[in-house]
Order: C-alpha cells, then structure tokens, then sequence
C-alpha cells in the first residue's frame, strides 16, 4: 500500500493538461524500459478531459501508441457505440485520432454483444481476459498496469465501486457486474478493488467543488467501504490530482501547489 501524494492545480483545465503531460511521461518511460506500456482508462469529466488534454498535446507523438495497451476501470452496461459508454467517449476525445494497435484495446463488453443482459458473464469474460493477459511475472489474475486513472464521484465512489454496495466488498473477484448502481445507468461493470490495487501506479481525478467532500472524506482515513475512494491505491504510488476547488476542504499541510 502507497501512501496518498497530492498534486493541486489552479483549475481543472490546468490539472488536465498537467496530468496528460505526466501520463505521456509515464508512458514513454514504460515503453523505454520494458518496450510497452499499459493503463487502464476512466471516463466522467475529468477522465474524458485528461483525454482531451491528451490529444492536443504537442507531446502525443512522442508515445508509440502502437505498444500501447488500454483497458477500462468500469463501464456503463448499454450498447455497443452508446454514448454513454466510457469507451465511446474515450475514442471519440483520444482514441480515433491515434495508431492504437485494435488488439491492444480492451473495450469492456457491451449489453448487446455476445452476453446480453448477462451483466455478470460479461464481467467473468472481462476478468478471463485481465488473466490471460497477465504473466508470471505479475503473481496475480491481472497485469500489473502502469497507470490505472480513476476519477472520484461525489459520493466518494471510484470506477462503479459504489458506497455500501456489494461491489465495494469484493475481496476475490477481479471484475464485477453491478446492479442497482444509484447514479445511471444502473447496470455497470467494474473492476474491483483487488484488481485496482494490482496497478503500479493509481492516479484520482478530482476537480470542482462537488468533489471537495468527497475527497475530504477519503484522505481523512475513511473506511474504503463507507468511501471507496480510500480503498483505490496502486502498489507503488497513489497520486491524488486535483484542482483547487475540490482541494478546498482539506488542510494546506497536506499538499504543497503543484502551480499559482
């Protein structure tokens, strides 16, 4: 477990373009030591934005987005192409305008492909797929991914890990389906905290003043099942950026500006 570093911006503009410059870094390094990289991507608005960030970065080219792998931390259960779906949303803010590699890019399953409404045998294919992708060298179910980015709800959850519900407590599963989430749709399908902790690298999204209590909630040494958000850390770094609206009710002491 890694202790929560903080980096806080001025605005949620400037923490997208900051994260995206980090996450390229991240990337390249990954690549130059081991010739690839993976990370596990998360839609909302933070998410979404980093993406955007991303793509207009004159630093993109410098990521050989052919030795690039990605994977999804949830996913809304609705149709292939819904735009609702985390994965149409990440093509169309990143993913159609760089040479992925389409066998690299792992979309979660959507509700009108091979499983149907099966919410939950979309989530075990989901989970053998996590498998057959990790090696020995992993000593887990899952890859060991460089960067896993997760965005904070509100309520404290991360991915579709909901306060209370049954997903939250998953000590064994990898990959869940989750059924009456709160927020919509409310049929989703996530990876739990086991397998999130799996990730080198956790990095959460916060920005705007509805995310204040929640991240005050969860850096105040919450329990991870009342705010997963607490339960989210990587096994080499946790790194929380924000912008200075949702840092705005925790202590100064704990984070030095990252910028004015």
């Amino acid at each position: 477990m890694s202790t929560p570093q903080l980096v806080v911006h001025r605005d949620k503009e400037l923490m997208a373009q900051a994260a995206a410059a980090r996450l390229i870094t991240k990337i390249v390094d990954a690549q130059a030591s081991r010739g690839h990289a993976s990370v596990v991507l998360t839609g909302g608005r933070n998410g979404n934005g980093l993406l955007a960030a991303l793509a207009a970065s004159p630093a993109r080219d410098a990521v050989d987005w052919s030795r690039l792998e990605l994977w999804w931390g949830d996913e809304r259960y609705l149709p292939e192409g819904d735009p609702e779906r985390n994965d149409t949303q990440a093509r169309a803010a990143l993913l159609d305008a760089v040479p992925l590699d389409p066998a690299r890019v792992h979309p979660m399953p959507a509700s009108d492909g091979p499983y149907g409404a099966d919410v939950d045998a979309a989530a075990e294919a989901y989970a053998a797929e996590l498998a057959k992708a990790a090696g020995p060298e992993n000593h887990s179910s899952v890859p060991s991914f460089d960067v896993l980015l997760l965005g904070v709800g509100p309520d404290t959850h991360v991915a579709s890990l909901f306060p209370e519900l049954p997903a939250v407590r998953e000590t064994e599963r990898t990959v869940v389906g989750v059924h009456g989430a709160p927020k919509p749709p409310p049929t989703r399908v996530s990876l739990t905290l086991p397998a999130i902790r799996s990730a080198r690298e956790v990095w959460l999204l916060a920005a705007g003043e509805d995310k204040a209590r929640a991240a005050a909630i969860a850096l105040s040494g919450a329990g991870e099942v009342q705010a997963p958000a607490a339960g989210a850390y990587g096994r080499r770094r946790t790194l929380w950026l924000l912008d200075s609206a949702a840092a705005a009710d925790l202590p100064r002491s704990l984070y030095p500006p990252a910028s004015p």
